[in-house]
């Protein structure tokens, strides 16, 4: 072969060689999340679609399941610090609109802190607003979608079981975890749940919480008190409780007429919101059966 035909050949070679498509880079692993999430219902859920290895730290609402007690804690979901937060060095913060100071979270955002929050509004769209978050958070939409599906058919065969009562308990929510308890109007956590389990909540007329006075307890005439089981804790155990002068007045008083349930379970609006629902609705037919 003479030289020129071998530089021929060669060039059509290199040519191509040059004409073949180039071959993908290697991509490096994405690196495993760091998610902080703010509040009980919130953390729940992360555990549910089993997304707990993400997690470097909760609030001090975040209780369930036990595990979560183990956690790093970043303060009461209302009092975060900047400094707590990133020191846990998160990808992603998952809060609901009752977390707070503002400010902390907009200085999260101004670090590249990805910041999901969800309008907490006592709803049943609520539980499902924090799951979507969470899966997003937690790149686990697919699981998060699967779970919500369980839990719609749980929601509404629990709805169904309330809707065929024929009697509505007249209820009232007692806040005791401090020295002062304090009642709860509408616009609450409690309120909802009431209506939600078939209740009438006798606190009406007025939003959020106010105090315990003989004379509301009198007019309001409430066949079941329901509590927290940390606020019977508070007040020195069931007895104690019974004790205050202002439920003396009540038709509850007379019958005993009691339900206290582990609070961040009972007023979170997480994953368990239909079993409480559930709970809350048989237990006070019977509490009440003959009023």
């Amino acid at each position: 072969m003479s030289r020129t035909t071998r530089r021929i050949a060669l060039r059509r070679m290199a040519g191509g060689l040059l004409a073949l498509p180039a071959l993908p880079r290697a991509q490096p692993a994405a690196r495993p999340r760091r998610l902080v999430a703010i509040g009980g219902a919130l953390t729940e859920m992360v555990y549910a679609l089993g997304a707990e290895s993400l997690l470097v730290g909760t609030d001090t609402t975040s209780l369930y399941p036990e595990a979560a007690q183990r956690t790093p804690k970043v303060g009461y979901m209302r009092q975060l610090s900047a400094e707590g937060l990133l020191s846990l060095r998160p990808d992603a913060v998952v809060a609901t609109t009752e977390a707070g100071p503002a400010v902390v979270l907009d200085q999260m955002r101004s670090a590249g802190v990805q910041v999901e929050l969800v309008q907490a509004d006592h709803t049943w769209d609520e539980v499902r607003r924090k799951l979507r978050a969470v899966g997003r958070a937690a790149a686990r939409e697919a699981d998060a979608a699967a779970l919500q599906g369980r839990l719609d058919a749980d929601w509404a065969t629990v709805r169904q079981q309330v809707a065929a009562a024929t009697r509505r308990p007249r209820m009232l929510f007692i806040l005791a975890h401090a020295a002062s308890p304090q009642v709860a109007g509408g616009q609450t956590a409690a309120d909802a749940l009431i209506r939600f389990a078939g209740g009438v909540n006798v606190m009406q007329g007025f939003d959020g919480y106010r105090s315990m006075t003989a004379e509301a307890m009198a007019s309001a005439a409430p066949e079941l008190i329901l509590t927290s089981t940390q606020g019977i804790e508070a007040q020195g155990g069931e007895a104690a409780f019974w004790q205050r002068p202002e439920l003396a007045l009540t038709p509850a008083y007379r019958r005993r007429a009691l339900l206290a349930l582990e609070a961040n379970r009972m007023l979170g609006f997480g994953p368990r919101l239909p079993g409480v629902v559930r709970e809350v609705h048989e237990r006070a037919l019977a509490l009440t059966a003959g009023a």
